[in-house]
């Protein structure tokens, strides 16, 4: 089973790019972030041609999470307990396949910042932390259930300086602080491996480059920085066979500033 993540960054403006890696990667699942559609206005059928099925969890012009996947699913999960309105930033479902049922979740985790994106904010700083505290709970309460899962997604934290391409320059940003770090860490503590980095140890390995240049660098000169995670429950973690960041898809034409992050899973 291959399962993949994508922070798209709009649906229905990434389509005609969405529509082409599926056809090119075939996914059999596929976890997506900030849709910033509705379920109402998501392009159900255009995946549905695809031979995908669909659960959202949407809303308009910003966040939003979905799920694509070529069986239909099952147990289907909206929202964390605690969540607020404007929240629409996870969703979780059992997924069929030729080796079993694997429950995944697509994660959208609050960013934390300020409007220059550089600087944290205190306030989004500790709505950003509680967000993670009530994933961590939910992950926790997941791992009683003892099966393969995946949790999917923009983390929206880089977990080590290795991970972003100037760590000084990054030093005051929400994704680097040491509190969202040990948020994270706090919930592969639990059980969960984060997937890449078990099988890729290269530096300069990042799924996200943001659109400005100047002091960002942007893609062109590979300053980029690595959000987008894989975690595997134990289960799920023993059937690693790869994972992956298809980076070239960051260079095409109207790309999303994320780049697909993919997991293979053997029988």
């Amino acid at each position: 089973m291959k399962i993949a993540t994508w922070n798209v960054n709009s649906v229905k403006t990434r389509l005609a790019a969405i529509t082409a890696w599926l056809k090119e990667a075939a996914p059999d699942v596929v976890a997506l972030q900030e849709i910033k559609s509705t379920e109402e206005t998501f392009p159900t059928e255009a995946f549905g041609d695809f031979g995908y099925n669909v659960a959202v969890f949407g809303q308009k012009s910003y966040n939003g999470v979905a799920l694509l996947a070529k069986r239909p699913f099952e147990d289907v999960t909206k929202g964390l307990a605690g969540d607020g309105e404007g929240e629409a930033r996870y969703i979780e479902a059992l997924v069929p396949g030729d080796e079993g049922m694997v429950r995944v979740a697509s994660i959208y985790a609050p960013n934390g910042n300020g409007p220059d994106g550089i600087h944290f904010d205190p306030a989004k700083f500790a709505h950003k932390l509680d967000w993670m505290e009530r994933l961590r709970a939910r992950a926790e309460k997941l791992l009683t259930y003892e099966e393969p899962q995946a949790l999917m997604g923009d983390f929206n934290v880089i977990p080590k300086d290795e991970d972003c391409y100037d760590p000084a320059f990054w030093s005051k940003n929400a994704l680097t602080q040491p509190q969202a770090r040990a948020a994270l860490q706090k919930i592969e503590n639990l059980g969960f491996t984060e997937a890449f980095r078990v099988k890729h140890a290269e530096p300069e390995a990042y799924s996200f480059w943001d659109y400005r240049d100047g002091v960002w660098g942007g893609w062109k000169k590979n300053r980029g920085v690595r959000i987008d995670l894989a975690l595997l429950s134990p289960q799920a973690f023993d059937r690693l066979e790869d994972c992956a960041i298809d980076k070239a898809v960051r260079g095409r034409p109207k790309p999303s500033d994320h780049a697909p992050l993919w997991c293979r899973l053997k029988a």
